[in-house]
């Protein structure tokens, strides 16, 4: 890994995740954090997003203070925060105006339908990267959470809390049996 960044380099970075991948940023975040900047490795890249996972609020707002924390403390998280959001809030009123006063034509919707299914090709994509080391290292561990998220969530329609409360403690403690087996 390469040294801790700076509050500014922090800024500049989730700035430009922001504009890259706006409505979307977390595959523009991984790519980022660990294949442009290596300050995350992929397996802290997924550690660090499960963690994010959990908190409340967006996971990627969420990833850039967990980030900056831990690079350049509050000042960073603050600076990975604001290049974060802050073009983002300005980008989005204005689209807002635009679309109220444009959203009547049939061009408009097409776009916004168009960039729709981008951002949920980009998801998937990052959700297979993501996943490829846990699965790669720990399959026989990993597999059957992934299977029985996957069933509880869109097989039975499970609301996501319940399922993250039934599956946490298990995966914690099978991890943990793991890791004290090897």
């Amino acid at each position: 890994m390469t040294p801790a960044p700076t509050p500014r380099q922090l800024f500049v970075a989730f700035f430009q995740v922001a504009i890259s991948g706006f409505g979307g940023t977390l595959p523009f975040a991984r790519r980022m954090l660990v294949d442009k900047r290596a300050w995350l490795t992929p397996d802290d890249f997924t550690e660090t997003l499960s963690l994010c996972q959990s908190l409340p609020g967006p996971n990627i707002v969420n990833m850039s203070i967990v980030v900056g924390a831990r690079s350049a403390g509050a000042l960073g998280s603050l600076c990975a925060f604001a290049g974060l959001v802050g073009a983002p809030v300005l980008i989005i009123i204005t689209m807002g105006a635009l679309y109220s006063r444009f959203s009547d034509v049939p061009q408009v919707r097409g776009a916004l339908l168009g960039l729709g299914a981008a951002a949920s090709g980009l998801l998937a994509a990052t959700a297979v990267r993501t996943a490829e080391p846990l699965l790669r290292s720990r399959w026989k561990v990993a597999a059957p959470f992934v299977i029985a998220g996957f069933v509880g969530i869109v097989v039975l329609g499970a609301p996501l809390p319940y399922v993250l409360l039934a599956l946490a403690p298990l995966s914690i403690a099978v991890s943990w049996w793991w890791k004290r087996r090897a």
